[in-house]
């Protein structure tokens, strides 16, 4: 048997929503995928917990509960790992690139946290690791940074990257509805998982950040490294003063090069901003995800489409699937892990940020002077006052230009302490402007 046509033997790791498609995909699709790759891609087997559930369409001979066995076997010869979490994907992964086996996962806290290593791994055996699927589902966002933009100088990578949080917060700026009652739904329709804590607190965001900031700058970027808040304290007033301002709430991931007092370093961040109306990421709404791209040739490039679910997702594994079969048959390889550049890291304080901030204040004379004194002292300047409301209800809203984060940082530290601010009720950042 020719080199070209000698079928290519694939194991699943994991059977849940995005396994489920992928297998299926494998199945009906076998014919289309051979003609693609060049070679037969054969499903030798699919580990799950439970094998005595029935799967439709799998032959039950292919079901096993002993994944390291599935990895070992030796007519294995590509691993796609769909279990998620750290252990046991971690040794899984490793075990099968230190075997000459090309991986694609959709692990992006794996990726994010373990990439060096396993990239380290997969070029010792010269075999292929892919992870499009780990970031945005459907969107192909990371071969165009390691391929399509590999001639050009990418200065900035932002995004919705989260289908939850970005539902929760859609439906809170279209129903008016507060955050508790909106996640509530979420939950009930499928968008959030019964514990939603890795998207709403940001954690889902930030390992996706990690990634795509070491692809776009060259350089390691962790989970640990990115500035990360959620969700939760937003509330329904905070959507209707945005509303206001001309503006909408998103939970935006953003990666970029700034220039510091100590040279260039990279800025990777997660939070919700106000984002203007007119702005591209402003209309996306429900669980769509989209990655705006600015690279020094190219421009700006825009990246849409659904971020999650197991049909979206299993198309960004099976894209990934032929590219390392492909060239496992002709002999070629992926992009290898590039981190020549090796810039640091900013800390939060080092970023040039606007701030959006609501107070509630005494009402009386003089407040709006004092308020904007301290925002002086620190070299703040503001760009818009809003005053709302009288007696107790009294309220003021300030949106700065922008600033260093530590000096608007300072700023709210000192508005706290006022004996004229009775409470600062609610601090954003605000992106998607030039100034």
């Amino acid at each position: 048997m020719s080199e070209s046509s000698r079928p290519i033997g694939v194991a699943v790791l994991g059977m849940g929503n995005v396994g489920t498609e992928v297998v299926r995909i494998l199945l009906e699709k076998a014919a289309d995928l051979q003609a693609r790759v060049g070679a037969p891609l054969v499903l030798r087997g699919v580990a799950v917990r439970d094998t005595a559930r029935v799967r439709d369409g799998v032959d039950p001979s292919l079901l096993t509960d002993d994944p390291q066995a599935l990895v070992a076997r030796d007519d294995v010869d590509m691993v796609v790992e769909l279990i998620g979490g750290i252990d046991p994907a971690r040794a899984l992964i490793k075990s099968a690139l230190e075997s000459g086996k090309s991986v694609v996962t959709a692990n992006k806290a794996l990726i994010a946290e373990h990439s060096g290593e396993l990239a380290s791994a997969a070029e010792a055996s010269r075999v292929d690791l892919y992870f499009e699927a780990a970031v945005a589902g459907a969107i192909p966002v990371i071969r165009p940074l390691t391929q399509s933009l590999a001639g050009d100088s990418v200065n900035r990578v932002a995004g919705i990257v989260n289908g939850t949080t970005n539902f929760i917060l859609s439906e809170m700026a279209e129903t008016g509805a507060g955050y508790a009652k909106v996640l509530a739904e979420a939950g009930r329709l499928g968008y959030a998982e019964a514990d939603p804590t890795a998207d709403v607190e940001g954690y889902d965001a930030a390992s996706k950040a990690a990634i795509l900031a070491s692809i776009a700058f060259h350089s390691r970027v962790t989970a640990a490294d990115v500035y990360r808040e959620g969700i939760t304290k937003i509330t329904a007033k905070d959507i209707e003063a945005a509303k206001k301002f001309d503006c909408t709430v998103k939970l935006l991931a953003i990666c970029e090069r700034i220039q510091t007092d100590e040279g260039e370093k990279i800025s990777a961040r997660v939070y919700p901003a106000l984002v203007p109306l007119e702005h591209p990421l402003a209309t996306v709404s429900g669980a769509f995800n989209a990655v705006a791209v600015e690279a020094e040739n190219a421009g700006r490039l825009m990246f849409y489409g659904q971020g999650a679910g197991g049909a979206p997702t299993a198309s960004a594994v099976m894209g990934d699937l032929v590219m390392a079969a492909r060239n496992r048959v002709y002999h070629g390889r992926g992009p290898l892990e590039s981190t020549y550049a090796s810039l640091p890291v900013a800390s939060i304080d080092e970023v040039p940020t606007r701030y959006y901030v609501s107070m509630k204040v005494a009402d009386r004379a003089g407040v709006l002077q004092q308020v904007a004194g301290e925002f002086s002292k620190r070299d703040v300047s503001i760009a818009a006052v809003r005053q709302e409301g009288a007696g107790d209800n009294a309220r003021l809203i300030v949106v700065t230009h922008r600033a260093s984060d530590r000096a608007q940082s300072e700023t709210v530290a000192a508005l706290e302490k006022m004996d004229s601010v009775l409470k600062v009720s609610s601090v954003l950042r605000l992106e998607g402007t030039d100034d």
